[in-house]
């Protein structure tokens, strides 16, 4: 092959590896009010045609349905909240860069952070992945992403933990893998 060609499949295969996103490997941890504590984990997220599947791998929590969002700041600590420490507070609300100010369907006009909900098998394991079809990956950047005690209703009702309840895993959201 002459050189010419071959600068051009060079050329070509480095344009498309420059569209692909690397896949985002988040590490989560269990919360409680102290601070951060185990890992009970790791959660993949990838970009695909129809949004971002977030794909765990997780061992530890309470069997059922668990509120899974992406939260707007990228932190896990506790954070005191009407002289209550409160696990995780210090990630913020739901991410909601479009001021839409309500909880609603993953493919709904809520927040952009909600996502569908966990389940967790009886021995306490989330393998099944889920999509956010409205989520495209560098909306993660410098986010956390959070796991609720309880499933989750799409509503802001009751108040104030309409979205799933206590906060009860974390993790940062960080670079792209390498």
């Amino acid at each position: 092959m002459s050189l010419k060609p071959r600068l051009l499949l060079g050329t070509a295969a480095l344009l498309l590896a420059g569209l692909a996103q690397a896949d985002v490997t988040i590490e989560m941890h269990a919360v409680d009010k102290n601070g951060v504590g185990k890992s009970i984990g790791k959660v993949v997220a990838s970009q695909n045609r129809y949004g971002v599947v977030f794909t765990p791998m997780l061992k530890g929590l309470s069997p059922g349905l668990h509120g899974f969002h992406v939260h707007t700041n990228p932190s896990c600590e506790p954070k005191e909240k009407d002289g209550k420490m409160v696990p995780a507070l210090g990630a913020g609300g739901h991410y909601d860069p479009d001021s839409a100010g309500r909880h609603s369907f993953p493919w709904g006009t809520g927040h952009l952070g909600d996502l569908p909900a966990l389940f967790f098998s009886e021995s306490g394991a989330a393998e099944s992945p889920v999509l956010a079809p409205r989520l495209k990956l560098s909306d993660l950047q410098g986010r956390a992403l959070m796991i609720h005690a309880g499933g989750d209703n799409y509503s802001d009702t009751p108040k104030p933990l309409g979205g799933g309840g206590t906060r009860v895993a974390c993790g940062v959201i960080g670079n792209p893998d390498k």
